[in-house]
This record gives C-alpha cells, sequence and structure tokens, in this order.
C-alpha cells in the first residue's frame, strides 16, 4: 500500500479544503488516529471518540458535502482496500492495543514512501546551534529520548521538558545564543503552554519541528514543518510507538546532515570503553 493508499491519507486528502471549526478539526484529528477502525464506527462511536455530540458528527459529515454520517461512511468503506478487515471481535483489550500500535506503524512507514519532508526537518536541525528539544507532560518522554542520543552527535542540544514561566526564558536564550530552530513533541493532550512556546519560538525567529500525533493537532497551526505520526488509544493511557519511531528516524536524519556525527560517535565509544561504561 502507498502512502496516498493509507486510510490515514485518505482521510486527511478527504478533509483538506474545507474550512472546520474546532469542534469539527477535533473528530477529523479522532478519525485519523483511528483511520482503519473509523469506516466501521457508529456516528455515537465516533461521536464517543471525539468526545463531542452526535449532532456534531453528522453536521461534520455535511460539512464535507455529505447527506449524514450514513453517507460519510458509505464511501469510506467503498474506498477502504478490499482486504481491510473490520476489528477482531476476539481479540481482548491488550492484544487489540498492540494491533492498533501494528497499525499505526504501518501507516508511518507508508508515510517514509516519500523521505523529503524527513530529510528536511533534518537538515534544518543540524544547522540549529544551540538545537532546543521540547516536550511536556506526555511527550516530555519523547523529546528526553531524542535528547539523549542526539547530544551524542549533535554539538549543543537543550532539552525543555519543564513547563512554567522560565520557559519562555529558556526559548529566547536559545535564540540569542545562536539557535535558529526548535524541535517540538506534541501530544495528547495537548498543554495550552506548548501552544503558547511554539508561538513564542516563531517569535524569535525559530524554524518549528513538531512531532505530532496528527496532521490537525493544535500544533498545527503554529509549526513550520510538522511530521505526524499517531498514538494507539486503546489502553487507559495513550501508547506512543509511532511517535518514538518517527523521532529515531528524524535522528538519523538529522546525522546526515552533521558531518561530523561519525567522528562524535566513534570518540563517545572510546571514552566510554575508557571508562568501562557499559558491561559487555
Amino acid at each position: 500500500m502507498s502512502v496516498t493508499d493509507s486510510p490515514a491519507a485518505r482521510l486527511q486528502a478527504l478533509f483538506e479544503g474545507h474550512r472546520l471549526t474546532p469542534t469539527q478539526r477535533r473528530i477529523a484529528h479522532s478519525m485519523v488516529r483511528r483511520a482503519a477502525d473509523v469506516p466501521f464506527l457508529s456516528s455515537v462511536e465516533l461521536a464517543e471518540l471525539a468526545g463531542v455530540s452526535q449532532p456534531s458528527v453528522t453536521r461534520f459529515a455535511v460539512a464535507l458535502g455529505f447527506d449524514g454520517y450514513p453517507a460519510l461512511r458509505r464511501h469510506l468503506r467503498e474506498v477502504a482496500p478490499a482486504d481491510a478487515p473490520p476489528p477482531a471481535a476476539d481479540a481482548n483489550e491488550y492484544q487489540q492495543a498492540v494491533e492498533a500500535e501494528i497499525e499505526n506503524l504501518r501507516h508511518l512507514a507508508d508515510a517514509l514512501a516519500d523521505p523529503e519532508p524527513v530529510r528536511r526537518a533534518g537538515r534544518v536541525l543540524a544547522h540549529s546551534r544551540p538545537l532546543p528539544v521540547l516536550g511536556l507532560r506526555a511527550a516530555a518522554a519523547q523529546a528526553h529520548g531524542f535528547a539523549y542520543f542526539a547530544a551524542k552527535v549533535h554539538p549543543d542540544v537543550r532539552l525543555l521538558n519543564e513547563g512554567g514561566t522560565m520557559l519562555h526564558d529558556r526559548i529566547d536564550a536559545a535564540a540569542r545564543a545562536g539557535a535558529n530552530a526548535l524541535l517540538c513533541f506534541a501530544l495528547p493532550r495537548h498543554p495550552r503552554e506548548v501552544v503558547e512556546a511554539l508561538t513564542r519560538a516563531k517569535e524569535v525567529g525559530l524554524t518549528v519541528v513538531t512531532v505530532a500525533d496528527s496532521a490537525f493537532a493544535p500544533v498545527a497551526k503554529v509549526s513550520d514543518l510538522l511530521l505526524p505520526a499517531a498514538v494507539g488509544t486503546g489502553l487507559a493511557f495513550d501508547t506512543a510507538c509511532a511517535p518514538m519511531l518517527l523521532g529515531r528516524v528524524l535522528l538519523e536524519a538529522m546525522c546526515d546532515g552533521l558531518p561530523d556525527a561519525q567522528a562524535r560517535l566513534e570518540e563517545f565509544d572510546t571514552r566510554a570503553a575508557a571508562r568501562g561504561l557499559f558491561v559487555e
């Protein structure tokens, strides 16, 4: 399946060109997150998934040019791949969560069929000195993981994983030190201060690269380059295998833009061996 044939890509193409209200963008966002399941959901189930009312789902379908939600669902089923099965009814909730994450990774693989957006983002990050990496609350672990590895090849990585009144100060300080880009990991539920921090980053001239759970995430409007990777929503807390993997792919692309990346890695390995840092 090509990137243009993936369920998420077809949904995003369906939404393009429509002026959606905030509530309708929330529905669209939820549909993209569960792209493979949406053709099999009732309007009530979709409303519960998006946290909106059932009439809002009906109005959303009409805004897209359909007579109502049943017509929208028929359309989604008609354009779905012939071999796309409905969700397995005999799998337990844990298995369903794993299968959903596998599907998210398939969508990510489809999206990476065109590697240029990631390569472009990697070049932008490689040339920022310093490189601030932002991730709050649910996204803090993603930002920390990226920053940990990035610091092995990039000369100045600054992790921003705590909010509060100091956050804007640290963004300003990075800009004054010469930064020209900021990397953000943004996952649900999206903290208001992340949107405010990205707004500030753009005000001080930083190019904002964002890894988010959807192209319809609230951070999209304050991002220059947005790379989507869906999260799993089947458990009590979201799972983020696809955003984590996309972060590693972006890290690889950044290394390609750093001519001394390999030398820095070899230098680290030499120091680590001398210190007996790792147990072999």
